[in-house]
Formats: structure tokens, sequence, C-alpha cells
């Protein structure tokens, strides 16, 4: 069963999708409002309801907002010190001995503000209190003769470990920008690093076929497409008919060895974040599982706003996987949803952006003759941050 969360916040869409595997109607619990849909059904059935105030999932309580000391957040608790920045998550261990919590405990809470002697902290569940629509998607139908009392939350399964964390805490921006974020284990200059030609899919084959089929549905048929920091493949599989498709990487091999490119270029955005096109040059700008290298951002977000046609699409997706020693510092800190909040952020620092989206796919089972498949049971998350040009 494919269950999707779709929601909210200001200026910004989000759709969270959770394939959850060998669920039992009979014996685990889903909204009445969605299992009376799929009982009978055949698969493929879709079943939507809309809640307000996320009824099936915990309210909001205004009680557990807390204004708490400085001195109770503990900046020692990992081997370097930790500053707690506005908007951001972190372990409930950090703020241990507050309404009793304990040192081990790992649910995530949130720092709402942060003054000169306390701060605001937010405990409440990240998608507590916001209006959802939640999809179930019948994706395999079997016969159990098995019963019992319900022994899995479909919802709470759904929105568990992440949802809701890739939005602002009331409005107010995220403070990604502090602690020197953009800092790298190896700050030498990527066209060395890159030099040699790897020839490596960075995701397995499930996750990448959900890349694929974004690209086909944000991409519009015969589009002229720039691929940033392109590879051997550019996963533009299902965009129909591209015109044009032009390349920006850092290996000339790879780039050669890459079909759909009818253009190409070796060039080093850390170097230098321009891009080497007029204005509105694309129809669509993509930037596959590569945002996490980026040390200007924002400058090069702006540049995909100015190469784009008004309407265009810039679409980033991005996964959990990534070598260490090119990535910022600060993408291996964040959650995986709060990868997202700062994607977004780099959408709205560099401006010009409209209907700007989250969509996020876990849960996928990993095809069988993966090379990892003996390790790992699920396939690799896939997350995606889009906009569009607005003039």
């Amino acid at each position: 069963m494919a269950l999707t969360l779709r929601w909210s916040s200001p200026g910004v869409e989000h759709s969270d999708c959770q394939v959850l595997q060998g669920i039992n109607l009979q014996r685990d619990k889903l909204p009445p409002e969605l299992e009376a849909g799929l009982r009978d059904q055949p698969h493929g059935t879709r079943v939507t309801h809309r809640w307000e105030h996320a009824e099936p999932l915990p309210r909001y309580r205004e009680d557990d907002v807390l204004d708490i000391p400085d001195s109770a957040f503990n900046r020692h608790l990992r081997r370097r010190i930790i500053e707690p920045r506005a908007g951001r998550f972190y372990p409930r261990g950090f703020i241990a001995g507050v309404r009793g919590l304990l040192r081990e405990n790992r649910t995530p809470f949130r720092v709402g503000s942060v003054g000169e002697d306390t701060l605001t902290v937010d405990l409440n569940h990240p998608m507590a209190g916001r209006d959802i629509e939640l999809q179930a998607r019948a994706l395999d139908i079997r016969h159990s003769r098995r019963s019992g009392t319900a022994t899995h939350d479909l919802v709470e399964l759904a929105a568990h470990n992440g949802p809701g964390m890739q939005a602002r805490w009331r409005g107010q921006p995220t403070d990604f920008w502090s602690d020197a974020p953009f800092r790298r284990e190896d700050p030498a200059p990527d066209t060395r690093f890159y030099e040699k030609p790897r020839f490596v899919q960075h995701l397995d084959r499930a996750a990448l076929a959900g890349i694929r089929r974004l690209y086909g549905a944000l991409v519009p048929p015969e589009s002229t497409v720039l691929d940033l920091m392109s590879s051997w493949v550019s996963h533009l599989d299902e965009v129909a008919a591209p015109t044009r498709v032009a390349g920006l990487g850092l290996n000339a091999e790879e780039l050669d060895a890459n079909p759909v490119l009818t253009e190409r270029l070796i060039h080093d955005l850390n170097a230098e974040p321009r891009l080497p096109w007029d204005d509105v040059s694309f129809d669509a700008v993509v930037c596959t599982v590569s945002v996490e290298y980026l040390v200007h951002p924002v400058e090069v977000f702006s540049e995909a706003r100015r190469v784009l046609r008004p309407g265009g699409r810039f679409v980033v997706t991005f996964s959990d996987r990534w070598f260490p020693p090119k990535a910022i510092a600060l993408w291996e800190e964040l959650h995986p949803f709060e990868r997202m909040g700062l994607v977004v952020e780099y959408f709205l620092a560099a401006g010009g952006f409209g209907g700007i989206t989250t969509w996020s796919l876990q849960g996928l089972p990993r095809p069988p003759d993966d090379k990892y498949a003996d390790r790992l049971t699920l396939s690799d998350p896939v997350f995606a941050v889009w906009g569009h040009r607005e003039n």
C-alpha cells in the first residue's frame, strides 16, 4: 500500500509518499474513510480523504511549546560543540531534564527561536495541527486468513520520521546559515576530485525509476532542458521528445558517454556559479543527486532562474547517498526531511520562483539483484524540491 500525505505550509506545497509492505486491513488501523473505499477493490484503487487540523494525527498543543533556559541545551552532548539554531531539529536528549526527558531520547524536537538567555522549543509532532489530505493506494492485494487486533496505525507510519520537518516554524526562516555550513572535508578544486570517470549509479534502480517518472511528469514534451552537474546518465527517459539537452558537468568522458545530451560543457559551479548561457534559454533545469555539493547554492539557483523561460521549472532531486569529502558540512548534520527545507530556503533566497513544492518517496522494495540487497531491504529514498520561474 502507498500512503501519500499532501499538505501545505506558507508558500510551499508538500507531498510525502510512504510505501508500506504487508498491510492487513483486518489487523492494521486505517481511518474508516479510507478503509471502506479499499475493501474488496482491485489493486490500483485509490481513495483520498481530507481532514482539518490533522485529525488522525496528534493535535497541536500550545503547552508543548516551552521557553527554557539557554543553559538547558547541552552543547557538549556530541564530540563537538553544537549551538541551537532557530527552526532546526535536534534529538530530545539535547534538553535532557526538561519535562523529565532522558539523555538517550532521540525523538526530534524543534528549536523555535533563540533569545539571549532563553530558547523556545516545540515538542509537538512536526505534522501536528496541519490540514492534511491522505491518499491510500492498493499496490498489490492478497487474501489472508490472519486476523486480530490492530498492530499498526497506518497514518502514524505515513507521518513517521520526517514529514513536517521540511516546513518553516511558524513561517519564520530556518537558520541554516550559521556555523560555516558550506565548509567541506575536501576543499580542493572539484575538477581534481572528478578528474577520473566513475560510471557508477549512485542510487538503486527503483529509486532512479522514481526520479525518471518525476521528471517525466514535471518536464513538458519537446522541452529544452539543462542538466546541471550532469554525468553519463541524465534520467530524462520519460520526458517526451526533448528538443535540446545541455549537460554541464566536470568529467568529459562521462559527458561524452551520455546519449541524450545534445551539447556538453565542462564547468565547475563551485569555482564560477554563473551559467554560460543567455537569459531565458531553457524550458526546464534539472539537478540530480548533486545539490549537496554546492558551496554557492543561492547564486546557482539564481542562475537557474535566469536561464529559465517564464513558467519553466527547476527540479532538484537527491537521496541519502553522496561523496562525503565533497558534500557541504551542513548536509550530513540535517535530517533528510530538513534537507528538503534547506533546498526550499535556497529557492526562496534566490527569489523569483513560485509554485515551490517538496516531494518524497520512501519504502519501495529494493531490487533483489541490487548489490546492497543482502544488507538493505528498502530502496534508496527519493526527495525532490522544485519551483517555476515567475516572470
